[in-house]
């Protein structure tokens, strides 16, 4: 899942159990350009903003969880639910490696054990909302994936067509640079930084023949966040999905 899990006080927090295992599917990815200094104040302590060719980048991300299990263990009533996320790019160098990751603006799920735990114990930015979704993608022939959600009585959407098979990526295209961060960072109350890994293959994707996010950003995101959604993103990705672990989280060192 995407906040951060629990702190793991080993050496190396990788060697054990994956704190939650899950699918993504059918993830909808709307990038938009953004200035850096609107960003640089939310940049958790030892990690550097990470940009896409000298874009420095936002996405709105919708995806469905499925066959959600916290080690090991399937979350009753809380398996199969939607999550819609507004996130960024940072990356972390540590000797010789670079950790791409992303941190997270708002993240929005349909459980509110989900947002109340993950706000109160890791102090990520979980808001409870009613949520659907409608989904006829199909890896081999494309189709449509919509995401929608109510707040304060403003109604949403988010959703993408696309068709074809979908297909792998160039390496170095804007595609993997989306997709393929594979490390999460927290900002803490204290102004600590909590860093997790998150292992997925990579992903086939389609380019969207349409797509669009609907709704009054500003409500939700506020007027900097929002206004940018007004505009029309930059890029689109329609991704497959794929079996995903979550690792046990770590303080980083001040």
């Amino acid at each position: 899942m995407t906040w951060a899990p629990r702190v793991n006080r080993s050496d190396d927090p990788a060697t054990a159990r994956p704190f939650l295992t899950a699918r993504w599917e059918s993830l909808i990815l709307l990038n938009y350009e953004c200035r850096r200094e609107l960003l640089e104040p939310l940049v958790p302590a030892g990690t550097e903003l990470d940009a896409w060719r000298g874009h420095t980048l936002i996405s709105l991300v919708g995806f469905m969880f499925r066959d959600t299990r916290v080690l090991g263990v399937p979350v009753p009533f809380h398996r199969t639910f939607e999550e819609v996320n507004l996130r960024f790019y940072v990356r972390r160098v540590v000797n010789d490696e670079v950790r791409r990751g992303v941190v997270f603006i708002r993240e929005l799920v349909p459980r509110h054990a989900i947002a109340l735990v993950a706000r109160w114990r890791y102090n990520e930015p979980y808001l409870a909302v009613p949520m659907s979704s409608s989904i006829t993608l199909d890896r081999a022939s494309g189709g449509h994936a919509r995401y929608t959600w109510s707040f304060r009585r403003h109604e949403y959407a988010l959703d993408a067509l696309a068709t074809g098979p979908a297909r792998p990526f160039e390496s170095d295209s804007e595609a993997a640079f989306i997709t393929e961060h594979y490390w999460g960072y927290t900002r803490q109350r204290d102004g600590g930084t909590i860093e997790y890994r998150v292992d997925h293959p990579s992903w086939p994707c389609w380019e969207p023949d349409g797509f669009r996010f609907e709704g009054h950003g500003e409500l939700l995101y506020g007027r900097e966040f929002g206004g940018i959604l007004a505009g029309p993103p930059r890029s689109a990705h329609l991704a497959v999905g794929s079996e995903i672990a979550v690792h046990h989280g770590r303080t980083l060192p001040v």
